[in-house]
């Protein structure tokens, strides 16, 4: 018998399309999208599934929109499965803001403040550095000690003041993305390439998210947290910030702050999972990121995304 655990997506996963044949074959999805859309005032679910691309990936758009619809694929596998997260699941993750989406998912948040905190994390992220200023690039071939090396050395700026520059996340297989001032960030891609990473690229994001220069997003997120705590999950969240099981309500709340300007753990994330026993990592949302970097960080474990009716149908049968 597999020990389940349930992963939720993070920014990067969105396409234009994402949970229209869910909508389209269930009422359960619907339903879900039709609370979000209410709830931020807007019809959200047209954009996700008519686009345009650009506003889409607006952040503040991007973060309700894919925890919108990996809770639409939940709610229409307990429905279909007749079952609940808690019967199937030991524990739950998110990869950044998909942690907003484990919460909900297990009970900490409905899906209507999940949808409130993350346009408001979307927007303090957005607002927190002016455009241009930030940068986030991915290192291909680099661990994380490596990674912090590089960044040590890019903080130095010519003037010989020091910039923000930090590992962002931590995702595994050799895969490090780093966050902070765009000129360091650039000087980080150039002593890379002296330092036998295989690649290292600019990524297409608006703000450079998970460093110190998120701190008036973390500010907002701790006085939102504050108005409206979490409850306790029906099952444990391991946290992006300690890669460890959390349950305490006021430390999730803890988490959720620190986790806008600490970096994403995920490799020491997924490693924890497998040390309680798991040996099967199901993705439920927009893409097939997570189950691709389970399968680098724990070949022995299986790793399935679950997005569109076709997979829902699929994932029922081994459940």
């Amino acid at each position: 018998m597999s020990v389940h655990a349930f992963v939720f997506p993070g920014q990067g996963s969105q396409a234009v399309g994402m949970g229209r044949d869910l909508a389209a074959a269930f009422a359960a999805a619907r339903e879900v999208f039709q609370e979000v859309d209410d709830t931020l005032k807007q019809k959200l679910s047209k954009l996700m599934f008519e686009g345009p691309a650009e506003e889409l990936t607006l952040t503040e758009n991007t973060q309700p929109a894919l925890m919108a619809h990996s809770l639409a694929v939940l709610r229409v596998l307990e429905r279909e499965g007749n079952f609940s997260l808690a019967d199937k699941a030991v524990v739950v993750a998110g990869h950044s803001l998909g942690e907003y989406s484990a919460l909900a998912a297990a009970g900490s948040f409905s899906v209507a403040r999940a949808a409130s905190l993350l346009r408001l994390r979307g927007q303090a992220m957005q607002k927190a550095v002016p455009a241009g200023e930030g940068a986030m690039a991915a290192l291909l071939g680099a661990e994380l000690a490596l990674a912090q090396e590089i960044c040590a050395a890019a903080a130095e700026g010519p003037d010989g003041k020091r910039a923000v520059i930090e590992p962002a996340n931590d995702n595994g297989g050799g895969q490090v993305v780093i966050s902070g001032a765009k000129a360091a960030v650039e000087r980080a891609i150039e002593i890379a390439r002296t330092k036998g990473v295989k690649r290292a690229m600019l990524l297409p994001v608006s703000a450079p998210f998970h460093c110190a220069l998120m701190a008036p997003a973390a500010d907002a997120m701790a006085e939102a947290l504050e108005n409206a705590p979490p409850v306790g999950p029906r099952v444990a969240l391991i946290a992006n910030v300690t890669a460890a099981k959390v349950m305490d309500p006021a430390e999730i709340a803890r988490l959720l702050v620190a986790q806008v300007t600490a970096t994403v753990r995920w490799r020491e994330s997924v490693q924890a999972m497998v040390g309680l026993g798991v040996d099967s990592f199901v993705e439920l949302g927009a893409g097939k990121v997570l189950a691709g970097l389970v399968r680098r960080i724990a070949p022995d474990a299986a790793a399935a995304s679950v997005g569109s009716p076709a997979e829902i149908e699929h994932i029922l049968k081994t459940l």
